[in-house]
C-alpha cells in the first residue's frame, strides 16, 4: 500500500472504493492528473506504476467521486513534507550497520518515557529533534536506562505537540527529523544498549489535518467516511473520529502500521495509548458501549506479533486495573506483554504528596506494591511521574509536595522516596524525563528539560543511578528486585513504616532475597526492627539519606544489621536498623 519505490519506479496504490476516478499527481508529471491514471483493482483498490517516480518525489492522489474533483495525501504516506503539505515518496534503505541488538528481558527493564521535542531542544525556543535525542543516548547509558519510550512521533499539525494527535500514522514528525533520522535514533540506542518503544494512537485519528477524513468523498450522518465508524461509535474524548474496527480495510490499515514499526523501523516495543476507548466506546466497563472489532483488532495485533518477534514488548494503557489486558490470547485475553498500571501510581502518589504524616495511608501503599496481574509480576509498568501525571492539571512529584519549593528538602526527600519504590517494588518501572534531577512545574509540549538541573542536583543524578544499578543487579548483590515474588511483611500505619521482600526463583537461595525498609514519616529510628527471614548479616546496599546524594539529608548511618532469633512479621528471626525521615533503605543477605 502506499507509494514503493523499486528498480524500475514507484507503485501506487490506494484505497479509494467510493471514488470513481483515480490518479497520482506530483513533482515527477507536474502535477498532471492526466500523466497517470490509476487503474481499479478488486474490493475498491487503485494502483499504477510510475517509472518516473523516484524516492524524494512529492505526491498526492487526485480523486473524482460524486461530481468532483479532489486532492488527498497518501494514507499510507511514511514522509510528508508537513502535516498540511505533500505526501513524499520514502526512501526505504538505510544502513543498519551491524545491528544485532537484544532485546533485554522484560524483568531486567528501566524505561524512560521522553517527549522529543522538549527533551533536548538545541536553542530556547526550538524543537528537539530525533539526532538531539541522539546526542543525550550516552547520558541515558550511564543513567542506566535500557529502554526509552518515545512519546508519539508520527506527523501532527504544527510544531509543537504531545503527539496525540495523529494526522499521518505512518509518517514520523518532520519537524522531528522524519524516517531517516528516526532510524538513525534506533540504531544508534541499540548501540548503546537501549532499546525503543514507541508510543502509537489507534483509539482516534487526528482530528487536525486529517486527510483520511471523508478520503474518497462518501460518509454517513456528516462522519468521517471509509476509515471511521459513521455513527453513534464514532464518539470519543477527541471528537468524532474514532476508527471503524469492523472494516476489514481499517483493521488492515492499523494492523500494518504496528508491524511496520516493529520490522521496518526495529523499534522494540509498542505503548499503545488509552485502549479502554478502542474497546469501549467511553472507556469504560460499560456493555452497552462495547466495541467487540476494537477488541478483537487487539488481540489480532498482539498475535501477530508474537508469533513473529515474541522478542518485542506490546505495552496497554487502558489504566481500568483489567487483568484481561495482560491475558494470554488463548485464555480469552487481549494479548498485552503489560500494561500502565493506575493501583501504583494513584496511592503511592496520594501517600507522598499529603502534607500530613497522618494522612498517609500505609496499607493503601502496601497493596500498591503487592498489586500484580494474571499472576505475574512483570504484567505492568509502575510509576509515580508520566505524561499525563505530571500535566493536565497535575504538576511533578516534587511540585505536589511542595508547591513552588520544588527544591525543599521535603520534596526532594519524599519524592526520592518515590522513586525508590518505583525501582524496587515488582513491575516493570518508568521514569519520565528529567525525574532524575528533580525538573519541576509541570510537562508542557513549549518548555523544553531545564538541564542545568544536572549541575544543580549532581547527588540526586548518583541516587537514581544507584538504584537502577540495585534494579538491574549490576553489583550482583539485588538479584530479588528482578524477581517474580514479593512479600510485603511489615507495615506500621502508626510509624508509618513498611517493608516488603523480593525475591527470584534461581538456586541463589538467600542470595537472591532483597528487602526493602520504607519510611514515610519525619519520624526518625535509631533503631527500627523488622522481621528478618534468615540468621546472619542483612547489608544496607543502598540508603537514600546518604549525604552524598543530597546535601540536606541527614547521613543516618545505616550499613546493615544481624539477625537475633526471635519471631517478627512471620519470620524466625528478626534485626533493627538506623532509618532516617523519608528514606529507604536497601537489604540483601551477605551470610
Amino acid at each position: 500500500m502506499g507509494a514503493v519505490p523499486h528498480a524500475a519506479g514507484t507503485t501506487f496504490r490506494v484505497w479509494a472504493p467510493h471514488a470513481e476516478a483515480v490518479a497520482v499527481i506530483g513533482s515527477f508529471n507536474d502535477w498532471n492528473a492526466d500523466a497517470h491514471p490509476l487503474q481499479p483493482e478488486a474490493n475498491g483498490y487503485w494502483a499504477a506504476d510510475v517509472p518516473t517516480a523516484k524516492a524524494g518525489h512529492e505526491y498526492k492522489f487526485r480523486l473524482q467521486a460524486q461530481g468532483r474533483s479532489f486532492d488527498k495525501n497518501d494514507p499510507y504516506a511514511r514522509q510528508v513534507t508537513n502535516s498540511a503539505g505533500a505526501s513524499v515518496v520514502p526512501d526505504l534503505s538505510f544502513d543498519w550497520g551491524d545491528d544485532q541488538f537484544q532485546m533485554p528481558t522484560w524483568n531486567e527493564l528501566v524505561v524512560y518515557e521522553l517527549h522529543v521535542g522538549t527533551f533536548h531542544a538545541p536553542q530556547p525556543g526550538q524543537v528537539g529533534t530525533f539526532l538531539d535525542v541522539v546526542e543525550k543516548l550516552p547520558y541515558l547509558r550511564d543513567l542506566g536506562i535500557n529502554c526509552i519510550e518515545l512519546l508519539p512521533a508520527t506527523e501532527f499539525p504544527g510544531s509543537r505537540s504531545w503527539g496525540y494527535n495523529p494526522s499521518f500514522p505512518f509518517a514520523l514528525e518532520s519537524d522531528y527529523g522524519g524516517p531517516q533520522a528516526f532510524k538513525t535514533l534506533v540504531r544508534e540506542a541499540h548501540r548503546h544498549g537501549i532499546a525503543v518503544v514507541l508510543d502509537v494512537v489507534y483509539n482516534h485519528f487526528g482530528p487536525g489535518d486529517l486527510d483520511l477524513w471523508q478520503f474518497d468523498g462518501w460518509s454517513e450522518n456528516d462522519g468521517g467516511g471509509i476509515y471511521f465508524y459513521n455513527d453513534w461509535r464514532a464518539e470519543t474524548p477527541w471528537g468524532h473520529n474514532r476508527p471503524d474496527y469492523g472494516r476489514p480495510e481499517v483493521r488492515q490499515y492499523i494492523r500494518d502500521n504496528a508491524l511496520m514499526w516493529l520490522q521496518d523501523y526495529r523499534v522494540d516495543g509498542l505503548r499503545m495509548d488509552a485502549i479502554a476507548f478502542v474497546r469501549n466506546v467511553h472507556g469504560e466497563d460499560d456493555p452497552g458501549a462495547d466495541l467487540p472489532d476494537g477488541w478483537s483488532l487487539m488481540r489480532w495485533v498482539n498475535e501477530e506479533i508474537d508469533a513473529t518477534m515474541p522478542w518485542k514488548i506490546t505495552i496497554a494503557e487502558d489504566l481500568r486495573g483489567n487483568a484481561a489486558i495482560t491475558e494470554a490470547v488463548a485464555n480469552g485475553g487481549q494479548g498485552f506483554n503489560t500494561q500502565w498500571d493506575a493501583a501504583f501510581v494513584y496511592p503511592v502518589r496520594e501517600a507522598l504528596a499529603a502534607h500530613d504524616d497522618a494522612h498517609r495511608d500505609l496499607h493503601a501503599v502496601a497493596a500498591a506494591i503487592a498489586q500484580r496481574y494474571n499472576d505475574d509480576a512483570f504484567r505492568r509498568v509502575i510509576y509515580t511521574e508520566s505524561h499525563d501525571e505530571v500535566a493536565n492539571g497535575k504538576s511533578r512529584v516534587p511540585e505536589e509536595i511542595m508547591p513552588g519549593a520544588a527544591d525543599h528538602y521535603y520534596a526532594k526527600k519524599r519524592a526520592t522516596l518515590g522513586t525508590a519504590l518505583v525501582l524496587t517494588a515488582p513491575g516493570i518501572p518508568m521514569l519520565f524525563q528529567g525525574q532524575e534531577f528533580l525538573s519541576h512545574g509541570f510537562f508542557n509540549d513549549t518548555e523544553a528539560l531545564n538541564w542545568a538541573l544536572t549541575e544543580a542536583h549532581p547527588g540526586l543524578l548518583h541516587l537514581h543511578r544507584d538504584l537502577i544499578s540495585l534494579r538491574r543487579n549490576l553489583g550482583g548483590h539485588t538479584r530479588g528486585l528482578s524477581g517474580q515474588h514479593c512479600q510485603v511483611f511489615h507495615v506500621n500505619n502508626e510509624a508509618k513504616v513498611l517493608a516488603f521482600a523480593r525475591w527470584a526463583d534461581g538456586e541463589g537461595g538467600l542470595q537472591d532475597t532483597t528487602i526493602v525498609l520504607a519510611n514515610f514519616a519525619q519520624q526518625a529510628h535509631e533503631g527500627y526492627t523488622i522481621g528478618l527471614p534468615a540468621p546472619g548479616t542483612w547489608q544496607v546496599r543502598f540508603n537514600s539519606d546518604w549525604r552524598g546524594y543530597d546535601e540536606a539529608f541527614h547521613d543516618f548511618e545505616s550499613f546493615g544489621t544481624e539477625a537475633s532469633e526471635g519471631e517478627l512479621d512471620g519470620f524466625a528471626w528478626h534485626g533493627s536498623i538506623a532509618l532516617a525521615p523519608y528514606a529507604v533503605l536497601v537489604l540483601s543477605w551477605e551470610g
